[in-house]
């Protein structure tokens, strides 16, 4: 895997990927997603990433919090990680991960899915218009 510099935060967006490759060619599919979290911690540790996991953020309507939403995972501080165990990636985890970056107020966002025979991964890429670029 090569780093594409033309993508914001590529060289991360890589390690984080080849980290859930590793966890996923250990373990294939059909665990729970919080065995892949684990794993993927140590992985992260092993090769040298910065993370913070189940961050919990507000969510606010019209300047009232009504609730709050965890991500799996803050890398480096600037790429929200979302993690899956599903047989299938729909629009409703494009929706969803959309919907935390916007929240954490980021600009990059991957969603990786270990419930699939091969590892299936997207990045999202939210600019300040909030228009979306997925990869």
């Amino acid at each position: 895997m090569s780093v594409d510099k033309r993508y914001k935060y590529s060289d991360i967006t890589e390690k984080i990927i080849r980290c859930a490759m590793n966890v996923h060619n250990y373990f294939g599919s059909g665990f729970p997603e919080i065995i892949y979290q684990r794993a993927l911690e140590k992985e992260f540790e092993k090769n040298g990433l910065k993370f913070q996991k189940e961050i919990e953020q507000p969510v606010f309507y019209y300047n009232e919090k009504i609730g709050s939403r965890r991500v799996d995972f803050l890398v480096e501080g600037v790429i929200l990680l979302e993690l899956k165990a599903v047989t299938e990636l729909t629009s409703y985890y494009f929706s969803q991960i959309l919907n935390y970056i916007k929240a954490f107020n980021l600009e990059v966002g991957l969603l990786i899915n270990f419930g699939e025979k091969s590892l299936r991964f997207k990045r999202f890429v939210l600019n300040n218009k909030h228009n979306v670029t997925s990869i």
